[in-house]
């Protein structure tokens, strides 16, 4: 008994000192899967790549994406048959469900001899795909044949499925336009990670993107603006003589379009008509929408001031609001929300709901009489009356309803689903009144908000790093879990003037995110996800997807000494990086002073100038920083 036990427990750590061999690289794929078995030994990717494979609707979007994602860049010819027992590569849909990997799981087995991909449906064939193209090397990502590559693969045996249903992101293409090839090439990064919902943000103060033909003057007029470049709500109001010739719309051909090439990629599109707050471009179009007469004059949004943020809540300048007290409303969204329904095959709508400043409702006589007519006793209940008809409306066209939190207030729409941005509480307040919920938190998700310090990164008025968006857990302890249909990041684009923007923003926060609804909630573990994340910078400098190094970056803190002197003190998002530093108008590198300690500058010193190194590598962005920058934070503190 004793020698069996001792053989066992020798061949226990023989195998684990093979699994760590120098040669066995281990495995980088975001989002983690489930359960990874890597052993040694490689698979050689032949140059004929015989597939077997049935040829459903479904599984030939697959196959498309093989040939255009492995055949393409590695060279291979794709040869695909029914049967073919001596395939390379095996796509099966299990002919008895497996429970264990749900819809959308998978199981990948790599061989010496072949590749084997086992699923429940086609889009666990996909995602299987997904993962098996991130245990290639780098050179995959190329758009073109890459040469002078061995394709070779590590053996593994994964088994996998996705924590959450609902796996976002949000796109904002009203505040600027974005086209639809740009919009297909988001849809190709963002399938990378296994997302698989696009949530379109299609309306708002800044434009309306979405051709309504029973409403030709919103794109008309409401598509179109003046341009203007700087930074987004300081805007100068535009002059009458200035062409309003920035913007676009997406017609219902685009709109189809999008859809399919989305399906052929399993990614649903959810639609947003944000209402009736952020309505200035539909306004614009049809001022008769607005409870306020002066809307006769007003103008698609450009970026100028157009609400007053105060501590603890806001004040519209203009009214940007529809009218809860006319018809006309009523009217004008069954006409918007009938074309909608028709162009978009998602179960839900979104009908928006946020930041409905309400201060010239106050004034309105018409206002006061619905209140007066329906018993409403305050602005809450003025817009929850608004939601609830919306929601009928949506739900009359065979849909479902969703907003954002601010639809609690007042009272929910009986079927309404509920985003929950202003942190989780409002998601965690619907889920125990039983309404489906969707979490998608400023605090963790967040995709416009700054990734470093303002002096590098384009200034807004908050911040989430990196670490702080790995944190994200759309399931909160104290809810129940049926109510949680998944969570999502959102990138508003106040301040993104281009898609090269747009991905820097997203990336790799996005990576974060894609494994918090993805992985299981054991299996996260922030320093192998950053290990994984260094890889996939490689990756995507392959691909020229633009990503942010913001990570990389330093963290400044400022203060005053109880001499009242700055004290500077520097630390790192990520371990195994040193600081240098200069305070002589020089430019540090690795022979500079290394930072050990907090730093009181030099009497007379101008600036502080930092980076930082792995080991003798560059990694940081130089950063140079005014002292009088600094003195000023630690004033606000």
């Amino acid at each position: 008994m004793m020698k069996q036990l001792f053989t066992s427990t020798y061949a226990l750590l023989f195998s684990a000192v093979a699994y760590c061999q120098p040669s066995v690289k281990p495995v980088s794929i975001i989002p983690e899967p489930v359960n990874l078995i890597q052993q040694a030994g490689q698979f050689v990717l032949p140059s004929t790549l015989l597939v077997e494979s049935d040829t459903t609707a479904e599984l030939k979007y697959v196959l498309n994406y093989i040939r255009s994602h492995i055949a393409l860049p590695t060279g291979s010819s794709l040869v695909v048959q029914r049967v073919a027992p001596n395939a390379t590569l095996r796509l099966k849909l299990n002919a008895k469900a497996d429970s264990s990997i749900k819809k959308e799981g998978y199981r990948l087995s790599i061989t010496d001899k072949q590749i084997t991909i086992n699923a429940n449906q086609a889009a666990g064939v996909f995602n299987g795909v997904l993962s098996l193209i991130q245990l290639f090397p780098n050179s995959i990502e190329s758009p073109v044949p890459a040469a002078n590559v061995q394709w070779t693969l590590p053996q593994v045996e994964i088994t996998d499925s996705p924590r959450f249903a609902w796996r976002g992101l949000m796109f904002d293409v009203t505040r600027h336009f974005f086209t639809k090839e740009e919009v297909k090439q988001y849809i190709d990064a963002m399938v990378r990670y296994k997302y698989n919902l696009l949530h379109l943000h299609l309306a708002d103060d800044e434009g309306w993107r979405l051709e309504i033909k029973s409403l030709p003057k919103l794109t008309q007029v409401g598509a179109w603006r003046v341009n203007k470049t700087g930074y987004f709500g300081n805007f100068t109001p535009p002059t009458p003589e200035e062409p309003k010739d920035y913007g676009g719309y997406y017609t219902h051909e685009d709109i189809q379009e999008l859809v399919q090439y989305a399906k052929e990629r399993f990614v649903n599109i959810l639609p947003e008509i944000d209402v009736p707050g952020h309505s200035l471009a539909a306004i614009a179009s049809y001022p008769e929408l607005s409870c306020t007469p002066e809307a006769v004059n007003y103008r698609v949004r450009s970026g100028e001031k157009i609400i007053d943020w105060k501590p603890g809540g806001f004040e519209a300048l203009i009214d940007n609001t529809l009218c809860p007290a006319n018809e006309k409303v009523y009217e004008f969204l069954d006409k918007v929300i009938t074309e909608v329904a028709q162009l978009f095959p998602f179960e839900y709508i979104h009908m928006g709901g946020d930041e409905c400043a309400k201060n010239f409702w106050e004034k309105s006589e018409a206002i006061k009489t619905l209140m007066k007519h329906k018993g409403l006793k305050n602005m809450h209940e003025v817009q929850s009356y608004f939601e609830k008809r919306v929601e009928k409306i949506v739900s009359s066209k065979g849909k479902k309803f969703m907003g954002w939190d601010e639809i609690l207030e007042g009272g929910l729409a009986p079927n309404a689903a509920v985003m929950s941005w202003r942190g989780l509480k409002g998601g965690i307040a619907a889920a125990k009144l039983g309404h489906e919920v969707v979490m998608s938190p400023t605090t963790f998700a967040y995709l416009d908000y700054m990734q470093g310090d303002p002096l590098v990164e384009p200034r807004i008025y908050a911040s989430l790093r990196l670490n702080k968006a790995y944190q994200f857990d759309p399931l909160p302890d104290s809810v129940d879990a049926r109510y949680i249909k998944g969570g999502q990041a959102n990138l508003w684009t106040e301040n993104v003037y281009n898609i090269r923007h747009a991905e820097y923003m997203t990336w790799p926060r996005g990576f974060a995110i894609s494994e918090s609804l993805w992985s299981p909630k054991e299996k996260k573990n922030w320093n192998h996800f950053f290990a994984k994340t260094e890889e996939h910078f490689k990756r995507f400098d392959v691909a020229e997807i633009k990503y942010a190094p913001s990570v990389y970056d330093p963290i400044i803190s400022a203060s005053k000494t109880p001499q009242n002197e700055l004290k500077i003190e520097l630390s790192t998002e990520v371990d195994g990086l040193d600081i240098y530093y200069t305070f002589d108008n020089s430019f540090p590198d690795r022979f500079y002073p290394k930072y050990t300690q907090a730093l009181i500058p030099p009497k007379d010193a101008v600036m502080l100038r930092i980076i930082t190194y792995k080991g003798k590598d560059p990694k940081g962005r130089m950063i140079t920083i005014p002292l009088d920058e600094l003195k000023k934070r630690t004033e606000k503190k």
